[in-house]
């Protein structure tokens, strides 16, 4: 539980200090979206398949807090420092260099408690490994639906 706090404490603080880039709107829309993306994917492989799970394998109150609070700061943060409009390579590399980050922080989560809290039933790093990039590809096709919409809103 230690881990998850300074994680979740973390996060937030770096999230919002250093944001430049996204409105309040597009916080809400990324922090909301992330929570009903990540509730849809845990509902089958957490809750259904038991792939993983946080803290134990049933429904708690403290797995509440890395379906609500852990993940949308850590998008807000990739999105705020994406390079748009940077050449695809570097844009690549920036998705890479997440992905290098993400593998270490899930591989420290398993470490027992107090500093882990995440645990595999079937599910193994490398499923992790090929599904996050396809997760930050919709977070950046959903971020970027968003700003068409507002600029749509503005001309109106």
């Amino acid at each position: 539980m230690i881990g998850l706090i300074i994680s979740i404490l973390l996060f937030n603080f770096l999230a919002f200090k250093t944001n430049k880039r996204l409105t309040a709107n597009q916080i809400v829309h990324i922090w909301v979206f992330t929570i009903a993306f990540q509730q849809t994917f845990d509902l089958m492989v957490e809750f259904k398949y038991h792939g993983y799970w946080y803290f134990g394998k049933e429904i708690d109150w403290k797995g509440l807090l890395p379906h609500t609070v852990l993940i949308p700061p850590v998008n807000m943060m990739f999105l705020n420092w994406y390079p748009f409009r940077a050449k695809i390579m570097k844009q690549f590399t920036y998705i890479l260099l997440w992905e290098v980050v993400f593998l270490v922080y899930e591989t420290a989560t398993l470490l027992p408690e107090p500093w882990g809290y995440f645990h595999y039933g079937w599910w193994k790093l490398q499923y992790a490994a090929v599904i996050n990039p396809v997760l930050l590809l919709i977070l950046l096709g959903y971020y970027k639906w968003i700003c068409k919409l507002e600029k749509l809103a503005i001309n109106r």
